[in-house]
């Protein structure tokens, strides 16, 4: 029979499994079947007559392997699979099937494997057929557009500019390629940034097909053919650093922004400039390489390299179209990446600089404290805390809650925390605190509302004074284990204005803790505030009782417990939460006496410092004591109009303080050789571990400390 009046049907063609992504690696092709040769009869109808499969229109294939069916008038008859000793396909079993047969798309060339399956594509590579099992290039339009729809949303759902890489390489291999490489600049640019010296690529990240493949997922079994050893080390023989020269072939290549195949001469001269020397043993033969320049908004960001082994078949020139989708998406997608890091960058370094990096460890006092913000999103808010040390070993504790959790929350919250450090230092009454706080709202805004509590601890008397502002009331947890909700007038908020402010002043006993927190904690849309309070009342009632009631619990965990108090649906606002432990100062380690503004004051000074030092043992600091403790007595009594102040505090320091009715502060100045005096703080300088001068509402107090060993 005439060769040429046979009908030659394909075996099986490549098409994408229903339900799978086709930029998934695994199960992302249907292996290339292989030919059976199993002949069967087909069924008859009803009538007695033999049915054919039906076709999709007029002048398709069938799409039944094994059979032919005229295509409208003919005066051939159908030519049996077989009976050709030369072109026949061997036949597959027909099914009984009541759905319509799919139709064999027209694009879908001869599958190779077989003498007579080499399609102009092949014959122009060279390549004459694919390993079973092994995925096979795209052969129709739909198949690429399908493929860069898929693997467009794959890249689109990273956030940060490792997902996005990750998401271009697993995405492209191994459907469009065997392994890629990505490079980017090093450092990405952000924005309108104009980069500032050369231009340097980094490679990011390969990605290859594993050597071991499942073959019940579509890959290829062990036994089969060894991936070659030049894509198995992509990273090895490939250059980690690239710098690209002004007017060098990398350079035209990335300025073009179209992707090349490797076998064009732009792309011959730009690979080894990328790659490096040992680069050009990755680039196999042919067009089964393709550099794509990753272009952002502004400018070239990098370059992608998409390779194909030599037993494949190569790209074709709309794989060029596909390089191009992928790699425009990629380069949006890691500009956007970069822009979102600046952004998380810049928010993270407002609330580190809006909080204390550190907090302070006064006399009679220790601290620890808490910051949550209500979402990753939102990694900046208007909650604040902040501990300030006071003169006299005295500290304030302060707490606040800016309405809002934005920038422009956590903007006012600065300047409110900055304004209350200012205040602190003029060591103003709580109440006056809050009312200059109020007023300063009012001059940021109409609308610049926030909540504030604040309190001074005075480890020396054991005393505490507290003001609020709206502010949920704090705990306070006894050394017994009793939790007590402190009754504290609530107060308007801060930026209201017109409102008096009140302070109340409470017992502070050594051993109990005092808990200052925002509403975020207490307050959530499954329960309102007053609940919440209860539920932090108990919670540390009932971690006191786990270290008995001699011990208060540390301070450290005290604070993970109560945020552990927390369920899934609380976190609807920041949480800032301050802990002070009250240590206080024992009466027997304090020394405090009045001294008349006379010329005799320093002298009995020394005096009275000396007995205490022999008393509390530490007659080796008494050279140093009397000394420092006549010069500021001497310049306290020189312009004192009421008596001087004299006290010394034994902690795990010597501190000496000396208060005077003076306002202004003592500046440390260098004596010139004539001067008779201006040495005193010189001296005090030298010898003390620290000293410092603060001003008071009625005064000032000069201190200075001394290491006791």
């Amino acid at each position: 029979m005439d060769s040429k009046g046979v009908t030659e049907q394909p075996t099986s063609f490549e098409r994408p499994e229903t339900g799978v992504d086709p930029a998934e690696s695994r199960g992302a092709l249907v292996r290339t079947s292989t030919p059976s040769t199993t002949h069967s009869t087909p069924p008859h109808t009803p009538g007695g007559g033999t049915a054919l499969p039906a076709q999709a229109r007029t002048g398709d294939t069938p799409s039944t392997p094994g059979t032919t069916a005229p295509s409208g008038p003919s005066k051939e008859p159908p030519v049996i699979a077989g009976n050709g000793p030369e072109h026949s396909q061997p036949s597959v079993a027909a099914e009984p099937d009541t759905h319509r047969p799919r139709p064999v798309p027209e694009a879908i060339p001869p599958q190779p494997g077989t003498e007579q399956s080499q399609t102009s594509a092949e014959r122009r590579t060279g390549q004459g057929g694919v390993q079973p099992g092994r995925p096979t290039p795209m052969r129709r339009d739909g198949d690429r557009l399908r493929f860069v729809g898929a693997a467009t949303r794959r890249i689109a759902r990273g956030i940060d500019l490792d997902e996005i890489v990750m998401g271009l390489c697993r995405a492209t291999v191994p459907t469009f390629s065997d392994a890629i490489l990505v490079y980017l600049r090093d450092p990405l640019p952000v924005g309108d940034e104009r980069p500032t010296g050369p231009v340097v690529l980094r490679l990011r990240r390969t990605d290859r097909i594993p050597e071991d493949r499942d073959s019940e997922n579509g890959f290829l079994p062990a036994q089969q053919q060894p991936e070659p050893t030049e894509l198995s080390e992509l990273s090895a023989l490939t250059a980690e650093l690239c710098e690209v020269r002004p007017g060098g072939a990398l350079a035209e290549v990335l300025r073009g922004v179209r992707p090349v195949f490797a076998d064009a001469p732009a792309a011959r001269a730009a690979l080894p400039e990328l790659l490096g020397d040992d680069g050009e043993l990755i680039i196999p033969d042919g067009q089964r390489a393709i550099l794509a320049p990753l272009r952002g908004r502004r400018r070239v960001i990098g370059a992608a390299v998409f390779l194909r082994r030599p037993d494949r078949l190569a790209f074709e020139p709309d794989d060029l179209l596909v390089a191009a989708q992928l790699a425009t998406h990629s380069a949006l997608g890691i500009d956007k990446a970069v822009l979102y890091g600046r952004e998380a960058y810049i928010a993270d370094e407002l609330q580190r600089t809006m909080l204390p990096e550190t907090l302070p460890r006064p006399t009679g006092v220790r601290l620890a404290s808490r910051y949550l913000p209500a979402a990753e999103t939102a990694r900046v808010g208007g909650d604040w805390y902040d501990a300030i040390p006071l003169p006299g070993s005295r500290v304030a504790l302060v707490v606040g809650d800016v309405m809002g959790h934005s920038m422009t929350s956590a903007a006012i919250m600065g300047q409110l925390r900055t304004t209350a450090q200012t205040l602190a230092g003029l060591d103003l009454p709580p109440q006056e605190v809050l009312h200059h706080l109020d007023e300063q709202a009012q001059r940021l805004g109409t609308d610049r509302m926030a909540t504030c509590l604040y309190a001074v601890y005075d480890p020396v008397s054991h005393r505490i004074t507290i003001a609020n502002a709206g502010h949920p009331p704090p705990v306070l947890l006894h050394l017994g284990g009793r939790a007590e909700v402190l009754r504290v007038p609530a107060g308007a908020p801060i930026g209201v204005g017109g409102v008096d402010f009140e302070a109340v002043e409470l017992d502070a006993p050594a051993g109990a803790t005092l808990l200052l927190y925002t509403d975020g904690l207490v307050e959530s849309r499954l329960r309102d505030v007053w609940t919440g309070i209860e539920q932090l009342r108990e919670k540390l009632a009932a971690t006191a009782q786990l270290t008995g009631p001699d011990h208060p619990p540390p301070l450290e965990a005290l604070c993970d417990e109560v945020l552990d108090m927390l369920g899934p649906g609380d976190r609807d606002d920041d949480i800032a939460l301050l802990a002070a432990r009250f240590d206080g100062i024992a009466p027997s380690d304090v020394a405090y006496w009045f001294l008349e503004p006379e010329d005799a004051a320093p002298g009995r000074a020394r005096r009275l410092a000396r007995r205490a030092l022999a008393r509390w043992g530490l007659e080796e600091l008494t050279d140093s004591v009397e000394l420092l403790v006549s010069e500021v007595v001497t310049n306290a009594v020189r312009y004192a109009t009421r008596p001087v102040t004299l006290r010394l505090l034994r902690t795990d320091v010597l501190r000496c303080e000396v208060g005077d009715d003076v306002p202004q502060l003592p500046r440390l100045r260098q004596a010139r050789a004539t001067d008779e005096g201006g040495r005193g703080l010189y001296l005090v300088n030298r010898l003390a571990r620290r000293w410092g001068a603060t001003r008071l509402s009625t005064g000032k107090v000069v201190w200075f400390e001394l290491n006791r060993s």
